[in-house]
């Protein structure tokens, strides 16, 4: 069986970053761990990010550090990748394994309601663009992971347990 490599990945400076990055972690912890985020607003719109070392448009997250809660690691993200604040108290919706990154990586997805933006997200060396999209408006190169995520925390599809 042939693993189907996910577009995110398909260039080979983003493959080579994210094994560099998970070799890195795999020497600092035992098992990786990321949160990620469904963050809606008011008009049920969805943020999302375009970051400049993989293609294609994510939901917020990123990897939980030791000594940090998930939670901690959570808001952390939001605020760094979108300038984001919760209204109510983030729900972890699923955990997944993420397989095709790396065979010890897990991701908290969580769903966050009532977000709010304090400022606009400005493009640096980490982030290239980013904003809220409706669900039937997501912009072209959405990841079919996000695509995914999102039917699922909308209830059009079960979770899967693989990223």
């Amino acid at each position: 069986m042939t693993k189907e490599i996910p577009p995110e990945l398909s260039t080979f400076r983003a493959r080579l970053l994210t094994r560099a990055m998970h070799v890195y972690f795999a020497l600092r912890r035992g098992m990786t761990l990321g949160v990620r985020a469904a963050c809606f607003d008011a008009k049920g719109r969805v943020f999302l990010v375009r970051h400049s070392y993989v293609p294609g448009w994510h939901m917020p997250g990123g990897g939980v550090e030791r000594g940090e809660t998930a939670m901690q690691a959570l808001l952390k993200e939001l605020r760094e990748e979108g300038n984001l604040e919760v209204g109510a108290a983030p729900v972890l919706f699923h955990v997944y394994h993420n397989s095709r990154s790396a065979i010890r990586d897990h991701v908290l997805f969580y769903r966050c309601d009532g977000v709010t933006q304090t400022h606009p997200r400005l493009r640096d060396a980490e982030i290239v663009e980013a904003g809220f999209f409706a669900l039937d408006a997501l912009p072209e190169g959405t990841t079919p992971a996000t695509r995914r995520r999102l039917a699922e925390v909308e209830g059009a599809a079960p979770p899967e347990d693989i990223w």
